[in-house]
């Protein structure tokens, strides 16, 4: 994918959560976007985080637009995480101003760890209008060194397709608890299985491949995910 001009646009925004209560976004549209992917940010980094920022710069690249959005706490510069009440009330007013921004597009919702996480549980709870299927970026299944399924519950209740994308080093999803979790699901689970990254996507130099590479390859299964349900 070829560096340097990102062939888009980037809008700030402002998303209406409840009467007092507005959080901001920032829509990134290439021209003749195919689909729009709805980008919530992890725990303790907003949505201006420097990884966040470089999926919707190489999405963009890839024809695909991204509503990224800060959670509540994020927008007041706290770090601790919003209950998880109205970080799924989050999730959901940023859907819908996406379909008002981009009333044509396809919708995709998801995003990194904890906001990946909220934005199932919303969905779950009832179904995000319009959305097509869900990506974790890095689905947090259970707090590190402690091997558990019990986050992952809910997503029997999640009725559309789901992608996950998780290093295989990731300390908040080893690989022998997140696989059962995705065969329980069926056909509406992809795993994807990022060699040698962990939670953040990092790899370590004796790797071979440095960050930039293996988020690009992570994209580009992302990318091609999308376009099998255009």
């Amino acid at each position: 994918m070829p560096a340097g001009k990102t062939y888009s646009t980037t809008e700030r925004v402002i998303i209406t959560v409840g009467e007092s209560l507005r959080v901001s976004g920032l829509l990134q549209a290439p021209p003749r976007a195919r689909a729009c992917y709805v980008l919530a940010h992890g725990a303790g980094a907003g949505m201006e985080h420097p990884f966040i920022e470089a999926v919707a710069v190489d999405l963009a690249r890839r024809g695909i637009a991204t509503l990224r959005y800060q959670f509540p706490s994020m927008e007041r510069g706290v770090k601790r995480p919003d209950p998880p009440q109205l970080a799924q009330a989050t999730v959901r007013a940023a859907i819908v101003e996406a379909q008002r921004l981009v009333p044509d597009l396809p919708l995709f919702a998801g995003g990194k760890s904890f906001g990946g996480r909220m934005t199932s549980q919303a969905q779950a709870a009832t179904p995000l209008p319009g959305v097509r299927g869900l990506i974790f970026l890095g689905f947090p299944l259970h707090p590190a060194g402690r091997p558990s399924q019990d986050r992952a519950e809910h997503l029997s209740d999640v009725r559309i397709p789901m992608l996950f994308l998780q290093g295989s080093r990731d300390a908040l999803a080893a690989l022998d608890q997140m696989r059962p979790v995705c065969h329980a699901l069926g056909a509406r689970a992809t795993l994807q299985v990022v060699a040698d990254a962990d939670h953040s996507f990092h790899v370590p130099a004796r790797s071979g491949r440095n960050d930039a590479q293996v988020r690009s390859e992570m994209l580009d299964v992302l990318a091609a995910w999308i376009d099998g349900f255009l």
